[in-house]
């Protein structure tokens, strides 16, 4: 392994695939994170098709699911480029989801049951405005490393 592509405190310097073509993090972000959305919000319209409209937050719930999994993998290899420490991060992953899931279920519940609005665009609207606030849950607990220092201990 190369000077350049070995891990860094868990980090990856070598970008991935995703970040050699928009060199932007933030961006692979959005686009890992839009792909989930919409990913979420179709297994989301196929849920609601098959419970029908009495059961938005049921809907929501399957839809996280199996997205969770697709959104873990992608973002881990794609986005954060991290090594090493899977079960932590993904831990922390799901902690981050399960806000975003009970934030979702809350907002789509009384969207639908409490103010009567239908519940296919009250569950799309939500459902973006969450994945909007998952960026920061992401970066700031899911994936966090600490900085490299310049004066690491060694055993010696």
């Amino acid at each position: 392994m190369t000077a350049s592509a070995a891990p860094r405190d868990g980090v990856l310097e070598t970008p991935g695939p995703l970040l050699r073509i928009v060199k932007r993090q933030e961006l692979a972000f959005a686009i890992v994170g839009g792909f989930n959305t919409a990913l979420g919000m179709a297994l989301t319209l196929l849920w609601l098709a098959i419970l029908g409209d009495g059961r938005p937050g049921l809907a929501v719930v399957a839809a996280y699911a199996v997205s969770m999994v697709v959104a873990f993998v992608g973002h881990r290899t794609l986005v954060f480029r991290v090594r090493g420490r899977v079960l932590r991060d993904f831990l922390a992953f799901c902690g981050v989801n399960a806000g975003g899931l009970v934030l979702n279920v809350v907002l789509v519940e009384l969207a639908v049951t409490g103010l009567g609005f239908p519940a296919a665009p009250a569950s799309m609207v939500v459902m973006g405005v969450v994945a909007v606030l998952s960026f920061f849950g992401h970066r700031y607990i899911s994936f966090r490393r600490r900085p490299a220092t310049g004066a690491v201990a060694t055993a010696g």
